[in-house]
């Protein structure tokens, strides 16, 4: 896969995201993907991401994904990104603030065969509960 097929491919993902369709979104990662840094006791592979997006996007409904710069070399990518979204439902047990968020945070993802196969993730989780008034800021 060549880095300008990376590109499309992870935009097309992030288009999809922002449109409202993470069924779409989700067709960028490979059944078997490993993922780093996201929540503990998830089921392995694309199960365990769609469980982890459907929770954000169950209690963030239609977040928005603001890419602010990709870097692509060989088979991986890596982006800087910021979540921005509002809390209307019960997220990692707080219940709906009604608070809007902006979350910023680099992910860093492999590809093969035109699939994300590994995902390093990395987001201001403190920032994002502070956000919502779990923790003092």
């Amino acid at each position: 896969m060549s880095t300008a097929q990376i590109k499309v491919a992870f935009q097309q993902a992030i288009d999809h995201w922002n449109s409202g369709n993470l069924a779409a979104y989700m067709e960028l990662y490979d059944s078997q993907i490993v993922l780093h840094g996201f929540s503990p006791g998830l089921p392995p592979g694309a199960a365990g991401a769609a469980v982890f997006y459907e929770g954000v996007w169950r209690a963030f409904p239609n977040p928005q994904l603001m890419i602010d710069q990709v870097v692509v070399e060989g088979d991986l990518l890596a982006c800087r990104y910021r979540l921005q979204a509002t809390h209307q439902d019960e997220f990692m047990g707080i219940p709906a603030t009604g608070n809007a968020v902006l979350v910023p945070g680099m992910t860093m993802m492999r590809f093969a065969d035109g699939k994300c196969v590994e995902r390093w993730n990395q987001a201001d989780m403190l920032g994002w509960l502070q956000q919502l008034g779990a923790i003092p800021a």
